[in-house]
């Protein structure tokens, strides 16, 4: 074979790996799609001690078909606040346990039986679907055509291989020769190739691909069982990079849940290759019971034997530290030292960052906290301004007061664009009709959040600009904007216990009726003020600024109540046509 015919068969396995890849990527999107809301309900809510966290960790990801995303899910709901970092913990537990399934799918449909043949139809029959009308029919349409590609890559990686003959090539026999010697494998070339497999993990961020390299490869006779099983035991530790790449943009805690995988996965590592020796031969006792033949014997018996030791190795690593759940939750800790994050989060987004995304829907849970904490800024914002109209100009106070509440004023521009930018980028890939109204809702909330935040602004402009004019309030110009600032203030309290809420179960009512009060508040206080300017109890010029309050914290109210009604509006429609 010349030199040119190996270079274009290496181009082909990576092309080949390439296709698989984004079948299996393209599958699971869909899954997490169909799933939905579903599947982020099942974390949040099945997960309230470590035994159940294992079992939706295993649940989710066996359903998803990915542990990378179900791992970047638990980052991301610890992040929010949603999960535990101890239940979360179990959750990633489970997730190895549930990624196993893949090197079966691999071993069972794609190599013990040829499932390539029906490659093609299925991915015809998956575009059939995705060009009907319905959301849900077009997503069994992508899974179908994930599948098929995902087979399709795995077919060609196989004969690519095959093609490459590489366990009759000298070079090959001869490193094969150097590591293995009486059919055992070195300790110190089992330890190269679990580092070989976690590198390739890491570079190909899928633990799934490298599995399937790594079962072809063994099948195909290139490498003995023992540094497959090595290479395997890598891709546990390859795979946990993906959770701490998520976790490097969020807080202590989710920094903390994605070492506690590594961790986990790392400390498996460890205890299996003391006990490699004894473990190899069970794994062979179990082959030769179920097919009938040693791995080490033949090539056919070689993916049932890597997925057994796949399956059980997790199942183990999982039984044994299960126990020690709270002491790899304070050795994270120690990791992960927590910071005064109060000072870090107020000029920063707290649980989002455009440039990473989250996996699947749960990026619209995660946007959600984020209006929550634009939205406790702004009403921290708002309480400064009662504050700095009662200051005196020459107060020490005064002038940071005022410098802070123009610094809010630019956190909620930069707020505004950087959560719209985010929900515009969910918004781009293919999501659930629910979800995708939801988001309609959300960009709104955010567009009203900003000009809460322009109002606060204005509010602590006009007040400055009255005391450059050296204008004086009455007594009674004072208490009358004291009650329709405390009007407001009510609204907000309103405002951010319907953000807090489930949008599900958020209702209209309490905002439109305070939104009422602040209305007439703010008719009242017009009527007077112009009676007042014709009785001539205070100069028209004194009167523009108090005016200009009220008007501008009656403009507070109508952007306050859209906020709630753009979360009503947010909620998950009814419609049968988007189902």
């Amino acid at each position: 074979m010349s030199t040119s015919d190996i270079i274009w068969l290496l181009v082909q396995v990576i092309g080949s790996l390439a296709l698989f890849l984004f079948g299996m990527k393209y599958m699971s999107e869909a899954l997490q799609r169909f799933a939905g809301q579903g599947m982020r309900n099942v974390l949040a809510s099945f997960t309230s001690n470590r035994f159940k966290s294992i079992l939706t960790g295993a649940f989710v990801t066996t359903v998803i078909q990915s542990s990378s995303a179900t791992t970047v899910m638990v980052v991301s709901f610890v992040n929010a606040g949603i999960l535990k970092l101890r239940n979360a913990i179990g959750v990633i537990m489970g997730a190895n346990i549930g990624t196993t399934m893949t090197a079966w799918i691999i071993t069972l449909f794609g190599l013990k039986f040829d499932i390539s043949a029906f490659a093609i139809p299925i991915i015809g029959a998956g575009f059939i679907c995705m060009m009907l009308n319905k959301i849900k029919i077009n997503q069994v349409g992508e899974f179908l055509v994930g599948f098929g590609i995902l087979f399709l890559g795995l077919t060609f990686l196989k004969n690519t291989i095959s093609d490459l003959d590489l366990q009759n090539s000298e070079a090959v026999r001869n490193i094969i020769a150097a590591c293995v010697s009486d059919g055992n494998a070195h300790i110190g070339h089992v330890l190269l190739f679990l580092l070989i497999g976690t590198i390739l993990t890491t570079i190909l961020q899928s633990s799934s691909a490298t599995m399937a390299l790594t079962i072809v490869l063994c099948s195909e006779g290139v490498i003995p069982l023992e540094l497959a099983v090595a290479l395997v035991l890598g891709e546990n530790i390859g795979t946990t990079i993906t959770a701490n790449i998520a976790a490097a943009i969020g807080n202590s805690t989710a920094k903390r849940a994605a070492r506690a995988h590594l961790l986990f996965n790392t400390i498996g590592v460890l205890w299996i290759l003391v006990v490699f020796r004894l473990v190899m031969p069970f794994i062979n006792f179990l082959t030769i019971s179920i097919e009938g033949v040693s791995p080490y014997v033949s090539a056919a018996a070689v993916p049932v034997a890597l997925s057994l030791f796949h399956t059980l190795f997790n199942i183990m690593n999982t039984s044994i530290l299960v126990w020690f759940v709270p002491q790899i939750e304070k050795l994270t800790s120690l990791m992960v030292q927590g910071s005064n994050e109060e000072d870090e989060v107020e000029y920063r987004l707290k649980y989002i960052n455009t440039g990473f995304m989250n996996v699947g829907e749960v990026s619209i849970e995660l946007a959600k906290k984020e209006i929550g904490e634009f939205a406790k800024r702004m009403v921290r914002m708002y309480n400064f301004i009662p504050d700095l109209m009662k200051m005196k100009q020459n107060s020490k106070e005064y002038k940071p007061l005022l410098s802070r509440v123009q610094h809010y004023e630019e956190i909620s521009d930069r707020m505004e664009i950087e959560i719209a930018d985010y929900l515009d980028k969910i918004r781009s890939e293919s999501i659930s009709g629910d979800s995708s109204l939801r988001m309609r809702g959300m960009l709104r909330i955010v567009d009203n959040l900003e000009s809460i935040g322009d109002q606060n602004y204005q509010l602590a402009k006009m007040i400055d600009d009255r005391n450059n004019a050296g204008v004086h309030f009455s007594e009674e110009m004072e208490k009358n904007l004291s009650g329709i600032f405390e009007l407001v203030g009510q609204a907000l309290e309103i405002m951010m216990k319907n953000l807090e809420l489930a949008y599900n179960n958020v209702e209209i009512t309490e905002a439109l009726e305070i939104e009422t009060q602040i209305n007439q508040c703010r008719d009242r206080l017009r009527v007077k003020h112009l009676e007042d300017i014709d009785n001539k109890v205070y100069r028209y010029s004194d009167g523009i600024y108090y005016s200009g309050i009220y008007s501008i914290l009656e403009k507070l109210g109508d952007h306050i109540i859209n906020v709630t009604e753009s979360i009503v509006n947010a909620k998950h429609t009814t419609d049968k046509s988007l189902v």
